[in-house]
């Protein structure tokens, strides 16, 4: 059994695995325990491993790339077409080795440990900008239901608010 196309379906506890050879036919089926499959793919001779870019892909695809395999990383999206009828974790891995085969797929490059590490630092910085920003903008509807027109801007909406509570205004 030569696998040259490795498609893994990653589940938060299972995966489904399916192999192609060379010729597209589907040699191999497997589901695995999440935590058993870096072992297999240790064991495994190298080949393309396939992967919709999801949690945990990175570092599987990394693991790969130590291991002598050609991880190859799919957006979801593009990878919902290959699935036949009847959808389920099996066929899915079977899609993701189909769609990997495929010249005209683009793939997603495999990120850093500390490329991760700035994404997820980027996006709590914008959570909490988002959080800081939300309060202000509703406290800006509640003036301009009073008739007082606020700025846009924290700095504003602050000066305006000390502002209104410093008078002791009627319109608060």
């Amino acid at each position: 059994m030569d696998i040259e196309v490795l498609g893994i379906d990653l589940g938060k506890t299972v995966c489904s695995l399916a192999g192609l050879d060379a010729a597209g036919a589907v040699v191999f089926r497997k589901r695995l325990q999440r935590h058993r499959l870096l072992d297999f793919l240790d064991r495994l001779a190298p080949c393309v491993v396939a992967m919709e870019a999801c949690g945990g892909a990175h570092h599987i695809g990394r693991f790969c790339l130590q291991k002598g395999h050609e991880p190859r990383l799919m957006s979801p999206l593009y990878v919902r077409p290959y699935v036949k009828v009847h959808k389920n974790d099996d066929r899915d891995a079977e899609a993701i080795a189909e769609a990997a085969t495929r010249p005209t797929m683009s793939f997603v490059g495999i990120k850093s440990e500390e490329q991760l590490d700035l994404q997820a630092l980027h996006r709590a910085r914008e959570r909490l900008v988002s959080d800081r920003t939300r309060p202000i903008n509703q406290g800006r509807g509640f003036l301009m239901e009073r008739g007082i027109r606020v700025g846009v801007g924290r700095h504003v909406f602050q000066m305006e608010l000390t502002r209104l509570t410093a008078e002791g205004s009627d319109d608060l």
